[in-house]
Order: C-alpha cells, then structure tokens, then sequence
C-alpha cells in the first residue's frame, strides 16, 4: 500500500478513536460496589480511561493512537493525539488511576486483559522519544500492573483459552512485548516460565473454533504467544508438533472467515476481531516460518481474513469502539 494510503488510514483511524476515548455514555463498568457511594459515573471513577465503552478498549485505543503517531509523526492527526495525551497524561489523573486500584475487592480489576494492554500503552510511549514526557508520567500505573502481573502469574495453575478477555496466552504475548521494550527481564523469565508450563506439551491443536462471541484465536494467540517467548529453534520443534497439518491448512477453520450476523450486537460484533487478530497472528507466525512452505499458507489466511473485516472497522459503536485497535494490530 503507497505510503499516502497508510497516512490516509492512520488518520481515519486516529479520527474514529479520538472521537470516542472521551465518549463517556455508553458504558460497561468492571466495577464491584462495596456501598451505596461506590455507585459512580466512569469519569468520577477512572480520570484518564473513562470512555470508548469500558475501560480496556480505552486503553487499548490510547495504544493505538500512541502507535500511529511515532509511526505517522507528520500525519494530520498528530497534532490533536499530542494534545489529547497532554490533558489526559497529568501526574493528578495517574494517581487517580493508580488509586482506583487501592480500593476492596479491585484486585482483579480487568485482570489480565486490561492489565496487558496497559503495559502495551507503557510500551509504545517508551519506544517514542518524542512520547518521553508522557511515559514518565505514566510510569506509577505501569508498575502497578507490573506488580500485579507477577504477583498472578505464579499462583495461577491453569491458564484461562477462551477466546475473549480472560485469556491467559494473549496476556502473556501482549506483556512479552512490554517486556522486552522496558527490558524487564525478571518479568520476561517469569512469562516464558508460565507459557512452557502451560503450553509446553500441546501438540495438534483442534481448534474448536470459533464460538460466538470470540474476538480471539485461542489456537493462533497460544502459538503467537509461544512465538513470542521461546528461542527459535525451540518454538520451531513446538510449532511443528502443535500444527502439523499446517501446510494443508488444517485445522480448516482457521482459514474459514468468521461470519459476523449482526454488527449491532457487541457480542456478535466480536467476530470481526476475531478476523483481525486471525490476521495480526497469521502474519506474524509466517515471519517465523519464513522460505517455508507454510509462510504462503498462513500469509494468504491473513490476506483473506482482513478482506473480510477492514470494511467493518467503523460503521457501528459496538464494534468501532475497538475494532480499529485490532486492524492497527493486525497491519502494524
């Protein structure tokens, strides 16, 4: 794609998220009442991520954005993401943020799906040097779910393989790459210690998928994820033995398109993130297998599920409060 195409869409999807990350109605709180004055609005609750629906899409679209402006600096949006960054990331919001995590019974607040994208938000301000102001600010809510990630990690016996928020493989990818930008490597051996724990004996995948409401591909995110954490030629040995038939494309489903029957329904609506996270790990995966027959393969699978999902990004609320995280995912 010309590169006047790619600013083009960064700019339409800045514009889609700019225009819902401080949308406060509708919204869907993860939020546990301990008494009647615990009955809030999500500004009074979360002073930065109060909109785009729930509190993780809000994060996950401050992460795009962050993405598209180091990687568009000279784009139209750039300017409006700066200013948006610059009243949302003040040392007074972060501590309400941080301070929200304090209250009884917050301890599984977005655990982990939120805490990993969090740290995917830590990660690309850290990477931009022109994002330093804001990293540093930032720092005391990302330490805080750096915290909370190796506090769980070690007492949780069995990793969680739905396909939506709570599981465990997507969590682990996600915070591998904080990981290595913020050069943790205590957290980066923790993470690969839980993935081969977990994962390291599955071979041949069935891949019973998808279910309704999935957005994810637990069969594709656990092989990104093990991708993401073992040595090559280590992740090459398991890869071969947990998809055998790859070549063939089997498991068929895996290269079938999710159809998505009513975009209204946020539910049903998850099915085109499933396309494009499909996509972000069908891409990612044929990098490891490159010169390989099975790079075409899995290529052609992305290229297929992103014809099916990119004309759905926008359109309606359900899916546009996140979706377009998911395509920058998926191309990025």
């Amino acid at each position: 794609m010309p590169d006047s195409r790619l600013t083009a869409l960064a700019d339409h999807y800045a514009t889609i998220a700019l225009g819902h990350v401080t949308r406060e109605f509708p919204n869907k709180l993860d939020h546990v009442l301990n008494e009647a004055a615990d009955a809030r609005a999500p500004r009074d609750l979360h002073a930065i991520f109060y909109g785009s629906f729930d509190w993780h899409s809000c994060v996950h679209s401050y992460w795009m954005l962050a993405r598209l402006r180091r990687l568009f600096p000279d784009a139209a949006s750039a300017a409006a993401i700066a200013r948006r960054f610059d009243d949302a990331f003040t040392p007074a919001n972060v501590a309400g943020e941080v301070a929200y995590l304090s209250r009884p019974l917050s301890a599984g607040f977005e655990r982990p799906y939120g805490w990993a994208w969090l740290l995917m938000l830590a990660a690309e301000l850290r990477r931009d040097a022109a994002g330093e102001r804001w990293s540093r600010v930032v720092r005391p809510l990302e330490e805080a779910f750096v915290a909370r990630l190796k506090a769980f990690l070690p007492k949780l016996t069995y990793p969680v393989r739905a396909g939506t928020h709570a599981n465990t493989a997507f969590a682990l990818a996600l915070a591998a790459e904080y990981a290595e930008v913020a050069q943790d490597i205590a957290l980066l051996d923790l993470l690969a210690d839980r993935a081969e724990a977990w994962f390291g004996l599955d071979q041949e995948a069935p891949a019973w998928e998808p279910s309704g409401d999935d957005f994810l591909s637990p069969t594709l995110i656990e092989a990104e994820c093990m991708h993401r954490l073992m040595p090559p030629g280590a992740f090459s040995d398991w890869f071969a033995g947990y998809l055998p038939s790859l070549v063939h494309q089997i498991p068929r489903t895996l290269f079938q398109p999710a159809v998505v029957s009513d975009r209204s329904d946020g539910k049903i609506a998850h099915l085109d993130g499933l396309n494009l996270s499909r996509a972000w790990c069908m891409r990612a995966l044929a990098r490891s297998v490159a010169d390989d027959p099975r790079e075409p393969i899995l290529r052609d699978g992305a290229e297929a599920h992103l014809a099916v999902a990119l004309p759905h990004v926008a359109g309606d609320y359900m899916g546009e409060h996140w979706l377009s995280t998911y395509a920058v995912l998926a191309l990025s």
